[in-house]
């Protein structure tokens, strides 16, 4: 089997099967879970290195598998310019938050967990960025919304940061549902979930009737995600995390 023709899934999934790993490397020793998280991340930036020449010759791979084909969902990813753009800060910064990581966190704090919580928030804003169908970019969307909530909370025996992880959870989470509800509206009116109908179908959209609740919608997703205002309260309380968390 050519595993290059499965590189895109590969680079955005291995971060998840990584994080059992660095759980289970913890039993080893502190250090092991560090190592893992970072090779794990290499490897990652190996299946995607590939890749990287394809949208500098102005070339967009889609590698796609039909899921559920009477409601119009694939497994389907895809690498343009600006995927490749975004996929890179992720495992770059990805790398070098795990090296600070290592040395940063005490003999008393959990490094298998933190780098299993930490390798599940990579791969969710990998799956996000690589992502052609709508709604499973969605479910990477939410995954980042719960990933955050357990790195957030991840010293647990502080007060500050359970409340802040709650409140970054509720806020994105439901800024999460207004995503969706955008999302199905744009497959209602272009009759595709993918990306690349999505966008070809632009001017349609715009002429639609349910274009500004579209907007809207969308721009509520994005804007807590992002911590705009007006939802940019829960971001300050997120700082309770620890420094590698809040730096990534």
């Amino acid at each position: 089997m050519n595993l290059l023709a499965f590189n895109l899934p590969l680079v955005a999934l291995l971060p998840f099967i990584g994080a059992v790993f660095a759980a289970l490397a913890s039993k080893i020793n502190r250090v092991a879970s560090a190592w893992t998280a970072a090779a794990v991340t290499v490897l990652s930036l190996a299946f995607l290195a590939p890749t990287i020449s394809l949208p500098f010759q102005g070339e967009t791979l889609i590698q796609a598998w039909s899921w559920m084909p009477s409601i119009g969902l694939d497994f389907a990813f895809r690498l343009d310019g600006l995927a490749l753009l975004f996929a890179l800060l992720i495992l770059i910064i990805g790398l070098l938050i795990i090296i600070y990581a290592r040395y940063y966190l005490s003999a008393k704090d959990s490094m298998g967990r933190f780098f299993a919580y930490l390798l599940m928030f990579m791969g969710s804003m990998l799956g996000i960025v690589l992502s052609e169908n709508l709604i499973q970019l969605v479910v990477f969307w939410e995954l980042t919304s719960l990933t955050s909530f357990l790195l957030i909370s991840y010293w647990q025996h502080r007060k500050d940061a359970r409340q802040g992880a709650r409140m970054a959870l509720a806020i994105t989470g439901a800024g999460g549902l207004a995503l969706l509800g955008g999302v199905l509206l744009l497959g209602h009116i272009v009759g595709s979930f993918n990306l690349t109908e999505v966008l070809a179908a632009g001017d349609m959209i715009r002429a639609h009737e349910l274009y500004v609740p579209i907007l809207i919608l969308i721009l509520l997703g994005v804007f807590t995600k992002s911590a705009q205002f007006p939802f940019h309260f829960w971001l300050p309380h997120a700082m309770a995390a620890p420094t590698p968390v809040s730096a990534y």
